[in-house]
Protein backbone atom coordinates (compact mmCIF):
# COMPACT_ATOMS: atom_id res chain seq x y z
CA UNK A 1 0.00 0.00 0.00
CA UNK A 2 1.84 3.20 -0.97
CA UNK A 3 1.85 5.91 1.68
CA UNK A 4 -0.78 8.20 1.82
CA UNK A 5 -0.19 12.22 0.76
CA UNK A 6 0.23 15.15 2.88
CA UNK A 7 0.49 18.62 3.04
CA UNK A 8 0.98 21.53 5.71
CA UNK A 9 -1.88 23.97 6.42
CA UNK A 10 -1.70 27.10 8.36
CA UNK A 11 -4.59 26.79 10.81
CA UNK A 12 -4.43 30.94 11.13
CA UNK A 13 -5.03 31.85 7.08
CA UNK A 14 -5.61 28.50 5.49
CA UNK A 15 -2.05 28.68 3.07
CA UNK A 16 -0.64 25.53 2.24
CA UNK A 17 2.75 24.03 2.04
CA UNK A 18 4.38 20.79 0.55
CA UNK A 19 6.38 20.92 3.61
CA UNK A 20 6.69 22.38 7.37
CA UNK A 21 7.71 25.85 7.90
CA UNK A 22 8.13 27.71 11.55
CA UNK A 23 6.56 31.15 9.56
CA UNK A 24 3.82 31.60 7.44
CA UNK A 25 4.93 33.46 4.57
CA UNK A 26 1.07 34.78 4.26
CA UNK A 27 -0.01 35.78 7.82
CA UNK A 28 3.41 36.03 9.26
CA UNK A 29 2.61 33.90 12.20
CA UNK A 30 5.09 31.88 14.20
CA UNK A 31 4.28 28.13 14.73
CA UNK A 32 0.40 27.12 12.81
CA UNK A 33 1.44 24.79 10.06
CA UNK A 34 -0.35 21.54 11.06
CA UNK A 35 0.21 18.40 8.62
CA UNK A 36 -2.82 16.98 6.94
CA UNK A 37 -3.66 13.95 4.79
CA UNK A 38 -4.33 14.84 1.27
CA UNK A 39 -8.00 12.62 0.40
CA UNK A 40 -7.34 10.38 -2.92
CA UNK A 41 -10.95 9.52 -3.53
CA UNK A 42 -11.40 12.61 -6.21
CA UNK A 43 -12.96 12.38 -9.54
CA UNK A 44 -10.82 12.96 -12.15
CA UNK A 45 -13.48 13.64 -15.26
CA UNK A 46 -17.57 13.89 -15.75
CA UNK A 47 -20.24 12.78 -17.94
CA UNK A 48 -21.80 15.38 -20.18
CA UNK A 49 -25.09 14.68 -18.24
CA UNK A 50 -23.18 15.74 -15.34
CA UNK A 51 -22.50 19.33 -17.07
CA UNK A 52 -24.51 22.18 -15.88
CA UNK A 53 -26.69 24.14 -18.33
CA UNK A 54 -25.19 27.09 -20.03
CA UNK A 55 -27.24 30.33 -20.49
CA UNK A 56 -27.25 33.47 -22.11
CA UNK A 57 -27.08 36.84 -19.03
CA UNK A 58 -29.86 38.38 -21.04
CA UNK A 59 -31.98 35.16 -21.09
CA UNK A 60 -32.14 34.59 -17.47
CA UNK A 61 -35.10 35.75 -15.25
CA UNK A 62 -34.56 37.99 -12.22
CA UNK A 63 -36.48 38.16 -9.05
CA UNK A 64 -36.03 39.52 -5.96
CA UNK A 65 -35.51 37.05 -2.89
CA UNK A 66 -37.92 35.78 -1.04
CA UNK A 67 -37.62 37.38 2.80
CA UNK A 68 -39.11 36.21 5.38
CA UNK A 69 -39.71 39.23 8.22
CA UNK A 70 -38.82 38.08 11.72
CA UNK A 71 -40.38 40.61 13.84
CA UNK A 72 -37.43 42.47 15.58
CA UNK A 73 -37.13 45.25 12.95
CA UNK A 74 -33.47 45.95 13.99
CA UNK A 75 -32.26 42.06 13.22
CA UNK A 76 -34.15 42.64 9.66
CA UNK A 77 -33.00 46.06 9.31
CA UNK A 78 -29.16 44.58 9.56
CA UNK A 79 -29.92 41.85 6.77
CA UNK A 80 -31.51 44.40 4.01
CA UNK A 81 -35.32 43.55 5.13
CA UNK A 82 -35.65 40.17 6.48
CA UNK A 83 -34.36 36.60 6.37
CA UNK A 84 -33.35 35.05 2.65
CA UNK A 85 -34.59 31.73 2.25
CA UNK A 86 -31.81 29.28 1.31
CA UNK A 87 -29.12 31.51 2.56
CA UNK A 88 -25.87 30.80 5.07
CA UNK A 89 -25.16 33.34 7.29
CA UNK A 90 -22.48 33.57 10.18
CA UNK A 91 -22.44 35.13 13.01
CA UNK A 92 -19.12 35.76 15.03
CA UNK A 93 -18.71 37.42 18.28
CA UNK A 94 -16.85 37.76 21.65
CA UNK A 95 -17.60 34.48 24.41
CA UNK A 96 -21.19 35.68 26.27
CA UNK A 97 -22.17 38.66 24.11
CA UNK A 98 -25.28 37.26 23.43
CA UNK A 99 -24.95 35.10 20.05
CA UNK A 100 -27.07 32.02 21.38
CA UNK A 101 -29.51 33.88 23.25
CA UNK A 102 -30.16 35.96 19.94
CA UNK A 103 -30.34 33.43 17.72
CA UNK A 104 -32.33 31.59 20.17
CA UNK A 105 -35.17 34.42 20.02
CA UNK A 106 -34.95 34.21 16.29
CA UNK A 107 -35.73 30.92 16.75
CA UNK A 108 -38.89 31.01 18.57
CA UNK A 109 -40.11 33.70 16.15
CA UNK A 110 -39.36 31.62 12.57
CA UNK A 111 -40.63 28.45 14.31
CA UNK A 112 -44.26 30.11 13.95
CA UNK A 113 -43.75 30.24 10.12
CA UNK A 114 -41.63 26.59 10.07
CA UNK A 115 -39.90 23.84 11.75
CA UNK A 116 -36.26 24.80 13.50
CA UNK A 117 -33.82 22.68 14.02
CA UNK A 118 -31.50 24.41 16.95
CA UNK A 119 -28.01 22.10 16.70
CA UNK A 120 -25.23 22.59 19.60
CA UNK A 121 -21.75 21.47 19.84
CA UNK A 122 -21.19 23.15 23.05
CA UNK A 123 -24.03 22.68 25.31
CA UNK A 124 -26.14 20.25 26.63
CA UNK A 125 -30.16 20.56 26.15
CA UNK A 126 -30.85 21.28 29.51
CA UNK A 127 -29.02 23.85 29.19
CA UNK A 128 -30.82 25.56 26.06
CA UNK A 129 -33.53 24.57 27.60
CA UNK A 130 -33.60 27.01 30.79
CA UNK A 131 -32.12 29.67 28.83
CA UNK A 132 -35.18 29.04 26.76
CA UNK A 133 -37.63 28.72 29.28
CA UNK A 134 -36.39 32.22 30.62
CA UNK A 135 -36.32 34.40 27.38
CA UNK A 136 -39.18 32.59 25.50
CA UNK A 137 -43.01 32.78 26.78
CA UNK A 138 -44.77 29.96 24.50
CA UNK A 139 -42.44 27.73 22.92
CA UNK A 140 -43.40 26.60 19.52
CA UNK A 141 -41.94 23.83 16.93
CA UNK A 142 -38.24 24.11 18.09
CA UNK A 143 -35.99 20.52 17.69
CA UNK A 144 -32.94 20.87 19.38
CA UNK A 145 -29.97 18.43 19.03
CA UNK A 146 -26.44 17.65 20.79
CA UNK A 147 -24.57 17.01 17.85
CA UNK A 148 -21.24 17.28 16.19
CA UNK A 149 -21.18 15.19 13.36
CA UNK A 150 -22.32 17.10 9.82
CA UNK A 151 -23.23 13.41 8.74
CA UNK A 152 -25.39 12.87 11.15
CA UNK A 153 -26.95 16.46 11.46
CA UNK A 154 -27.65 15.77 7.37
CA UNK A 155 -29.78 12.72 8.67
CA UNK A 156 -31.57 14.70 11.28
CA UNK A 157 -32.32 17.18 8.66
CA UNK A 158 -33.75 14.58 6.07
CA UNK A 159 -36.04 12.86 9.15
CA UNK A 160 -37.38 16.38 10.03
CA UNK A 161 -37.13 18.69 7.07
CA UNK A 162 -36.89 22.08 8.85
CA UNK A 163 -36.78 25.53 7.07
CA UNK A 164 -34.34 27.36 9.88
CA UNK A 165 -31.47 25.85 11.21
CA UNK A 166 -28.83 26.88 13.64
CA UNK A 167 -25.51 25.73 13.98
CA UNK A 168 -23.36 26.52 17.72
CA UNK A 169 -20.53 26.24 16.73
CA UNK A 170 -19.15 26.07 13.71
CA UNK A 171 -15.67 24.82 15.42
CA UNK A 172 -17.24 21.81 16.99
CA UNK A 173 -18.70 20.10 13.55
CA UNK A 174 -16.26 17.61 12.31
CA UNK A 175 -16.74 15.77 8.95
CA UNK A 176 -15.11 11.97 8.41
CA UNK A 177 -13.45 13.17 5.25
CA UNK A 178 -10.87 14.60 7.23
CA UNK A 179 -8.67 13.44 9.94
CA UNK A 180 -7.62 16.48 11.86
CA UNK A 181 -9.09 17.91 15.02
CA UNK A 182 -12.97 20.06 14.89
CA UNK A 183 -12.23 23.67 14.17
CA UNK A 184 -8.92 23.12 12.09
CA UNK A 185 -8.59 24.71 8.88
CA UNK A 186 -9.86 21.64 6.70
CA UNK A 187 -12.68 20.62 8.94
CA UNK A 188 -14.34 24.15 8.84
CA UNK A 189 -13.82 24.55 5.46
CA UNK A 190 -15.49 21.38 4.66
CA UNK A 191 -17.95 21.41 6.97
CA UNK A 192 -18.75 24.92 5.75
CA UNK A 193 -19.27 22.96 1.83
CA UNK A 194 -21.70 20.33 3.22
CA UNK A 195 -23.79 23.79 4.91
CA UNK A 196 -23.74 25.92 2.00
CA UNK A 197 -25.19 22.39 0.09
CA UNK A 198 -27.20 21.75 2.50
CA UNK A 199 -28.47 25.65 2.35
CA UNK A 200 -28.58 26.00 -1.58
CA UNK A 201 -29.88 22.45 -2.76
CA UNK A 202 -32.87 22.39 -0.03
CA UNK A 203 -33.88 26.06 0.27
CA UNK A 204 -33.06 26.09 3.72
CA UNK A 205 -31.98 29.18 5.94
CA UNK A 206 -28.83 28.24 7.73
CA UNK A 207 -27.31 30.24 10.30
CA UNK A 208 -24.01 29.51 11.98
CA UNK A 209 -22.41 30.68 14.83
CA UNK A 210 -18.38 31.51 15.14
CA UNK A 211 -15.86 31.89 17.71
CA UNK A 212 -13.72 35.12 17.04
CA UNK A 213 -9.90 35.18 18.13
CA UNK A 214 -8.36 37.84 20.55
CA UNK A 215 -8.04 40.31 17.81
CA UNK A 216 -11.78 40.37 17.08
CA UNK A 217 -12.03 37.98 13.66
CA UNK A 218 -13.91 35.22 13.33
CA UNK A 219 -11.63 31.82 14.14
CA UNK A 220 -10.85 29.75 11.12
CA UNK A 221 -9.63 30.53 7.84
CA UNK A 222 -10.66 33.58 5.88
CA UNK A 223 -12.19 31.09 3.51
CA UNK A 224 -15.40 30.71 5.81
CA UNK A 225 -16.37 34.09 5.57
CA UNK A 226 -15.78 34.03 1.70
CA UNK A 227 -18.25 31.00 1.55
CA UNK A 228 -21.23 32.10 3.19
CA UNK A 229 -23.63 34.88 2.24
CA UNK A 230 -23.28 36.94 4.87
CA UNK A 231 -21.25 37.70 7.91
CA UNK A 232 -22.45 39.58 11.39
CA UNK A 233 -20.71 40.59 13.90
CA UNK A 234 -21.91 40.76 17.70
CA UNK A 235 -20.15 44.07 18.90
CA UNK A 236 -20.37 45.00 22.71
CA UNK A 237 -18.67 45.31 26.13
CA UNK A 238 -19.78 42.53 28.65
CA UNK A 239 -20.28 45.31 31.34
CA UNK A 240 -22.45 47.62 29.37
CA UNK A 241 -26.10 46.62 28.37
CA UNK A 242 -25.89 47.13 25.32
CA UNK A 243 -24.91 45.39 21.93
CA UNK A 244 -24.11 46.13 18.43
CA UNK A 245 -25.12 44.10 15.37
CA UNK A 246 -23.36 44.98 11.99
CA UNK A 247 -22.69 43.60 8.82
CA UNK A 248 -19.44 43.23 7.21
CA UNK A 249 -20.74 41.03 4.09
CA UNK A 250 -24.23 40.42 2.59
CA UNK A 251 -25.22 39.16 -0.40
CA UNK A 252 -28.57 40.41 -0.51
CA UNK A 253 -28.51 43.50 1.56
CA UNK A 254 -26.18 46.58 2.59
CA UNK A 255 -23.17 46.21 4.33
CA UNK A 256 -23.81 49.80 6.36
CA UNK A 257 -26.17 48.87 8.56
CA UNK A 258 -26.16 48.24 12.44
CA UNK A 259 -28.78 46.71 14.79
CA UNK A 260 -28.44 48.36 18.08
CA UNK A 261 -30.52 45.76 21.25
CA UNK A 262 -30.43 45.90 24.59
CA UNK A 263 -29.73 43.06 26.98
CA UNK A 264 -32.38 42.52 29.77
CA UNK A 265 -32.39 39.85 31.86
CA UNK A 266 -35.64 38.15 29.58
CA UNK A 267 -32.89 38.36 26.89
CA UNK A 268 -32.13 40.92 24.02
CA UNK A 269 -34.87 43.73 23.12
CA UNK A 270 -33.98 46.43 20.19
CA UNK A 271 -33.54 49.63 20.71
CA UNK A 272 -35.83 51.65 18.10
CA UNK A 273 -33.84 55.08 18.73
CA UNK A 274 -30.61 54.72 19.62
CA UNK A 275 -29.49 58.35 19.56
CA UNK A 276 -32.20 58.75 22.76
CA UNK A 277 -31.01 56.08 24.76
CA UNK A 278 -27.00 57.38 24.23
CA UNK A 279 -27.34 60.81 25.15
CA UNK A 280 -29.84 60.30 28.09
CA UNK A 281 -27.32 60.30 30.53
CA UNK A 282 -25.47 63.77 29.18
CA UNK A 283 -24.39 66.11 31.59
CA UNK A 284 -25.35 69.80 31.67
CA UNK A 285 -22.53 72.01 31.38
CA UNK A 286 -19.51 69.67 31.51
CA UNK A 287 -16.26 70.66 29.70
CA UNK A 288 -14.93 67.91 27.36
CA UNK A 289 -17.87 66.69 25.83
CA UNK A 290 -19.79 67.63 22.47
CA UNK A 291 -22.30 65.57 20.60
CA UNK A 292 -21.34 63.83 17.06
CA UNK A 293 -24.10 63.05 14.48
CA UNK A 294 -22.77 60.02 12.72
CA UNK A 295 -24.48 57.85 9.98
CA UNK A 296 -24.90 54.21 10.20
CA UNK A 297 -26.09 52.93 7.14
CA UNK A 298 -29.15 54.88 6.18
CA UNK A 299 -29.65 56.12 9.99
CA UNK A 300 -28.13 58.94 11.80
CA UNK A 301 -27.29 58.26 15.55
CA UNK A 302 -26.62 60.60 17.65
CA UNK A 303 -23.70 60.02 20.51
CA UNK A 304 -21.41 62.02 23.36
CA UNK A 305 -18.10 62.38 22.56
CA UNK A 306 -16.18 62.76 26.15
CA UNK A 307 -12.50 63.51 26.24
CA UNK A 308 -10.67 63.90 29.53
CA UNK A 309 -6.99 66.45 29.42
CA UNK A 310 -4.69 66.29 32.56
CA UNK A 311 -0.97 67.15 33.17
CA UNK A 312 1.17 64.63 32.43
CA UNK A 313 3.44 63.04 35.55
CA UNK A 314 6.06 61.26 32.81
CA UNK A 315 8.36 62.01 30.34
CA UNK A 316 6.23 60.80 27.20
CA UNK A 317 2.40 61.61 27.63
CA UNK A 318 -0.31 59.44 27.49
CA UNK A 319 -2.67 58.87 24.57
CA UNK A 320 -5.75 56.48 25.03
CA UNK A 321 -8.81 56.58 23.17
CA UNK A 322 -12.41 54.41 23.19
CA UNK A 323 -14.71 53.77 20.46
CA UNK A 324 -12.53 55.89 18.11
CA UNK A 325 -10.01 54.28 16.07
CA UNK A 326 -6.31 55.51 18.05
CA UNK A 327 -4.35 56.24 14.82
CA UNK A 328 -7.27 58.95 13.44
CA UNK A 329 -7.34 59.88 17.25
CA UNK A 330 -3.47 60.66 17.52
CA UNK A 331 -3.89 62.27 14.26
CA UNK A 332 -6.11 64.73 15.04
CA UNK A 333 -4.22 65.91 18.18
CA UNK A 334 -1.61 66.73 15.88
CA UNK A 335 -3.83 68.49 13.48
CA UNK A 336 -4.70 71.26 16.97
CA UNK A 337 -1.56 70.94 18.26
CA UNK A 338 -0.11 72.95 14.44
CA UNK A 339 -3.51 74.80 13.18
CA UNK A 340 -4.36 76.24 16.46
CA UNK A 341 -1.18 76.34 18.48
CA UNK A 342 -2.36 74.20 21.50
CA UNK A 343 0.38 72.98 23.66
CA UNK A 344 -0.75 69.17 24.23
CA UNK A 345 2.85 67.59 24.52
CA UNK A 346 2.65 68.22 28.50
CA UNK A 347 -0.71 66.60 28.55
CA UNK A 348 -2.35 63.19 29.13
CA UNK A 349 -5.32 63.17 26.12
CA UNK A 350 -8.39 60.66 26.85
CA UNK A 351 -10.99 60.20 24.15
CA UNK A 352 -14.29 57.85 24.86
CA UNK A 353 -17.44 57.29 22.90
CA UNK A 354 -20.31 57.41 25.92
CA UNK A 355 -22.77 54.17 25.85
CA UNK A 356 -19.46 51.15 24.36
CA UNK A 357 -19.93 52.27 20.85
CA UNK A 358 -17.56 52.27 18.39
CA UNK A 359 -17.56 54.85 15.38
CA UNK A 360 -15.13 54.64 12.34
CA UNK A 361 -17.11 57.64 9.83
CA UNK A 362 -14.90 60.38 9.67
CA UNK A 363 -17.93 62.75 10.29
CA UNK A 364 -17.10 61.93 13.85
CA UNK A 365 -13.68 64.24 13.17
CA UNK A 366 -15.55 67.66 14.18
CA UNK A 367 -17.29 66.38 17.18
CA UNK A 368 -13.68 64.75 18.70
CA UNK A 369 -11.88 68.00 17.90
CA UNK A 370 -14.76 69.90 19.75
CA UNK A 371 -14.52 67.49 22.97
CA UNK A 372 -10.53 68.31 22.97
CA UNK A 373 -10.70 71.98 22.52
CA UNK A 374 -13.59 71.98 24.86
CA UNK A 375 -11.23 70.01 27.98
CA UNK A 376 -8.00 72.06 26.94
CA UNK A 377 -10.17 75.40 27.51
CA UNK A 378 -11.91 74.03 30.47
CA UNK A 379 -15.12 75.56 28.46
CA UNK A 380 -18.36 73.16 28.23
CA UNK A 381 -19.80 73.60 24.33
CA UNK A 382 -23.58 74.78 24.75
CA UNK A 383 -25.86 72.12 25.51
CA UNK A 384 -28.07 72.66 22.20
CA UNK A 385 -24.62 72.30 19.98
CA UNK A 386 -23.77 69.12 18.03
CA UNK A 387 -21.21 68.83 15.42
CA UNK A 388 -20.63 66.79 12.30
CA UNK A 389 -17.95 66.86 9.78
CA UNK A 390 -14.84 65.39 8.55
CA UNK A 391 -11.32 67.10 9.27
CA UNK A 392 -8.21 67.05 7.22
CA UNK A 393 -4.76 67.50 7.82
CA UNK A 394 -4.54 71.27 6.92
CA UNK A 395 -7.38 71.47 9.58
CA UNK A 396 -10.48 72.30 6.92
CA UNK A 397 -13.58 70.68 7.54
CA UNK A 398 -14.44 68.52 4.83
CA UNK A 399 -17.94 67.40 3.20
CA UNK A 400 -20.10 64.62 4.40
CA UNK A 401 -23.03 62.72 3.22
CA UNK A 402 -26.43 62.70 4.03
CA UNK A 403 -26.64 66.15 5.66
CA UNK A 404 -30.21 66.85 5.65
CA UNK A 405 -30.89 63.73 7.24
CA UNK A 406 -28.04 64.60 10.02
CA UNK A 407 -29.99 68.00 10.16
CA UNK A 408 -33.10 66.67 10.78
CA UNK A 409 -32.43 64.14 13.24
CA UNK A 410 -30.57 66.68 15.32
CA UNK A 411 -33.68 68.74 15.48
CA UNK A 412 -35.62 65.86 16.24
CA UNK A 413 -33.85 65.76 19.67
CA UNK A 414 -33.87 69.10 20.72
CA UNK A 415 -30.65 70.23 19.04
CA UNK A 416 -30.88 73.94 17.73
CA UNK A 417 -27.61 74.33 16.51
CA UNK A 418 -25.50 72.48 14.57
CA UNK A 419 -21.76 72.86 13.04
CA UNK A 420 -21.59 71.27 9.69
CA UNK A 421 -18.59 71.68 6.94
CA UNK A 422 -19.37 74.47 4.13
CA UNK A 423 -22.13 72.80 1.97
CA UNK A 424 -25.03 73.32 -0.14
CA UNK A 425 -27.94 72.30 2.23
CA UNK A 426 -31.52 73.88 2.26
CA UNK A 427 -32.24 75.63 5.46
CA UNK A 428 -34.42 74.07 8.20
CA UNK A 429 -36.61 75.88 10.44
CA UNK A 430 -35.57 75.65 14.02
CA UNK A 431 -32.50 74.82 13.91
CA UNK A 432 -29.42 76.90 13.10
CA UNK A 433 -26.64 75.84 10.85
CA UNK A 434 -23.32 77.04 11.44
CA UNK A 435 -21.34 75.88 8.79
CA UNK A 436 -17.54 76.42 9.06
CA UNK A 437 -14.11 75.90 6.90
CA UNK A 438 -11.77 75.08 9.35
CA UNK A 439 -11.13 74.22 13.10
CA UNK A 440 -9.64 77.37 13.48
CA UNK A 441 -13.31 79.04 13.61
CA UNK A 442 -14.59 76.69 15.46
CA UNK A 443 -11.78 77.45 18.11
CA UNK A 444 -12.55 81.04 18.31
CA UNK A 445 -16.07 80.58 18.84
CA UNK A 446 -15.07 77.94 21.96
CA UNK A 447 -12.65 80.46 22.84
CA UNK A 448 -15.21 83.44 23.13
CA UNK A 449 -17.82 81.19 25.68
Amino acid sequence: MSKPKTKFICQQCGFESIKWMGKCPNCDEWNTFVEETIASNFKTGCNDTELNKVELLRDIQSKDEDRVKTGIGEFDRVLGGGIVQGSLVLVGGDPGIGKSTLLLQISDLMSRYMKVLYVSGEESLRQIKLRADRIIKNIQEIYLVSETSIHKIEKHVERIIPGFIIIDSIQTMFTDESSTIPGSVSQVRQVTQHLLRLAKQNGITIFIIGHVTKEGAIAGPRVLEHMVDTVLYFEGDRSQTFRILRAVKNRFGSTNEIGVFEMMTDGLKEVKNPSELLLSDRQFNAAGTAVVNCMEGTRPIMMEVQSLICHTNFGIPRRMSTGIEYNKFVLLLAVIEKKLRLNLSQSDVYINIAGGMKVQEPAVDLGVVAAIISGYLNVPVPYDCCFTGEVGLTGEVRAVGSIERRIIEAKKLGFTRIFTPEMRVNNIEGIEIRRIREIKELYDFLKKL
